[in-house]
């Protein structure tokens, strides 16, 4: 029998299937249509809610309200103001416009409470955080939201400060929302990735202690994600979804192993790696040689990965590493997706120097942006709206070529002041170097 006709078909069932005798005082209410989601051969989130509302009232009327909106094909939250004590962000209010329907559910607010860098926990510190939350809350928990936040759904006001007493004794600090800096996300990185070209939980504490004000009292014109790295591939996916992005890079040649290279050859055979490594190079800097090394163009390498994520043991990043920096991504608002441009192409980010500079560069970029931004207008729109020259010359940056988000549209350059621009540049040059 397969897992779908398995399925027991009373929905009453199905929620207490496996577990003690239903303690939750409520009766479950009729869910025909949320029922419907439990039929499929996958894994069910309404699964998920029966089983915690065989122990939990609010879930009971969790799922009537669910069911009533897929009903009526019509939400029925709405915000408000709800927080603890000394912070102007960090809960996300729900409150029920279906209240005298179901009452348990009249407020369902959400915590988001900061989880460490790399999303590093315990068991121990996993298993206390479930028990704070069954007794709080409704013991719905999100691992983890789209800013990275570790996400209690399920609270009354009532518990709200209760709740994050107990989170914040275990060492954990609320999340952000609203008009602020948001919660920061950094990959697992050094802990575990090979690849990882700089100290990413490092660089995100760094920078985040430096915001904390800016976290939990919402003053800015809308909000402002910083999102962390270890190498090119981009784990977080920062380029598309952070204001500021840092990723870790390195500028010197890829590390090559060529006996590795000849067993990868060996083993898969010359074709395979023709076809699936040397002609996927976006710039065409890969060469198998006739005696099945690897010849590698690494000053048209543009950092895509491909070659090192394909042949982990034969290749891997440069020794000279450190990071980049781009700015202004972000998912859709006022102006659709937006990638993130390159602010600093590289940068060292090893001494306790470094990451000062780091932190700010951030300094600048908030500043810059909360006093020219509109309201409800991201840092990168803020950018497309002024232009990229305006935004680097108002933070105090130098212009680079790798700063160009795309390429020319016209062919009319002007040349005059040429030569006192180009030697600016050289003087620049030779005083970095």
């Amino acid at each position: 029998m397969s897992a779908k006709d398995s399925r027991p078909k009373d929905h009453t069932t199905r929620a207490t299937d496996g577990l003690s005798q239903k303690t939750s005082t409520k009766p479950f209410h009729e869910t025909p249509m949320l029922d419907t989601l439990e039929t499929g051969p996958w894994p069910s989130f309404v699964t998920g809610l029966k089983r915690l509302a065989h122990d939990n009232d609010m879930m009971v009327d969790l799922l009537g309200q669910l069911e009533h909106s897929y009903e009526t094909k019509k939400g029925y939250w709405k915000g408000g103001t709800a927080s603890v004590i000394g912070y102007g962000g960090g809960v996300i209010p729900r409150f029920s416009e279906v209240a005298e329907k179901f009452p348990a559910c009249s407020e369902f607010h959400t915590l988001r409470i900061m989880p460490a860098p790399g999303n590093h926990y315990t068991t121990h510190i996993l298993r206390k955080i479930c028990d704070i939350w069954e007794k709080h809350g409704s013991g719905l928990i999100g691992m983890h939201g789209q800013s990275g936040d570790l996400m209690l759904q399920g609270c009354t006001t009532e518990n709200i400060q209760a709740t994050f007493n107990d989170i914040n004794d275990l060492g954990f600090d609320m999340g952000g929302a609203g008009p602020s800096v948001r919660t920061s996300m950094s990959c697992v990185g050094h802990a575990r990735c090979e690849h990882s070209c700089f100290d990413e939980g490092r660089a995100h504490r760094t920078v985040m202690n430096n915001f904390i004000d800016d976290l939990h009292r919402p003053a800015l014109p809308y909000k402002f994600k910083f999102k962390f790295s270890g190498c090119p591939n981009d784990c977080m996916n920062a380029i598309q979804r952070s204001d500021m992005a840092v990723l870790g890079t390195w500028r010197d040649d890829i590390q090559v192993n060529q006996e590795e290279v000849r067993k990868f050859v060996a083993d898969k055979g010359r074709d395979y790696v023709i076809d699936n490594v040397v002609t996927r190079c976006p710039t065409q800097c890969l060469k198998l040689t006739l005696d099945d090394t690897l010849a590698i163009d690494n000053r048209n390498c543009v950092r895509c990965m491909h070659c090192i994520n394909v042949m982990t043991k034969a290749l891997s990043p440069g020794t000279d590493r450190g990071i980049t920096v781009l700015v202004g991504g972000k998912r859709t608002l006022r102006i659709g997706d937006i990638m993130g441009t390159v602010l600093v192409p590289f940068m060292k980010l090893e001494t306790d120097e470094d990451y000062a500079r780091l932190v700010t560069l951030a300094q600048d970029i908030i500043g810059f942006w909360a006093e020219n931004g509109l309201e409800h207008e991201r840092c990168g729109e803020m950018i497309e709206r002024i232009g990229l020259g305006n935004f680097i010359e108002g933070i105090g940056i130098e212009p680079e070529p790798a700063m160009l988000s795309h390429p020319r549209t016209n062919s009319f350059i002007r040349l005059d002041r040429w030569e006192e621009e180009a030697e600016k540049w050289t003087q620049r040059k030779s005083v970095e170097a």
